[in-house]
């Protein structure tokens, strides 16, 4: 870490995912990106949610409204990669999770870009970055 700049981490349920990490293990080995799809996900995570004046929406995984600040995220570089690590639940195929990335999700989803770019992370890496909070 560079400077005074925080560690940057994603926090999810029970876990804490370690951006940092994530970007030093995709420095270290690096990957092609894949297109997520902006519409879909921005879905998933309840975006559209924030822009809705009644005060009893809600999104279910995604951010708060006021968790979300919507005049950086229109400033964000929508070339740089999201960043999506993978959980596994016994008995089912690895499930995808945006670690990094929600402010230049929601600017996609607002500007109707149809794609961004992301690294997907394995489960192992995902493993290596996750902690648990309890």
């Amino acid at each position: 870490m560079t400077g005074s700049r925080l560690p940057q981490s994603f926090h999810f349920g029970p876990w804490v995912f370690s951006i940092d990490a994530a970007q030093a293990l995709i420095a270290v080995s690096p990957r092609d990106t894949r297109p997520v799809d902006v519409p879909a996900w921005a879905a998933a995570y309840g975006l559209a949610h924030l822009d809705n004046p009644n005060p009893w929406a809600t999104g279910l995984i995604g951010p708060t409204s006021t968790a979300l600040n919507r005049t950086y995220a229109m400033t964000t570089d929508l070339t740089r990669p999201l960043i999506v690590g993978q959980l596994t639940i016994s008995g089912h195929p690895p499930g995808p999770l945006l670690i990094d990335g929600t402010h230049r999700l929601y600017r996609a989803w607002r500007e109707h870009v149809p794609r961004l770019p992301a690294h997907l992370l394995t489960v192992q890496e995902t493993r290596q970055i996750q902690h648990d909070l309890l």
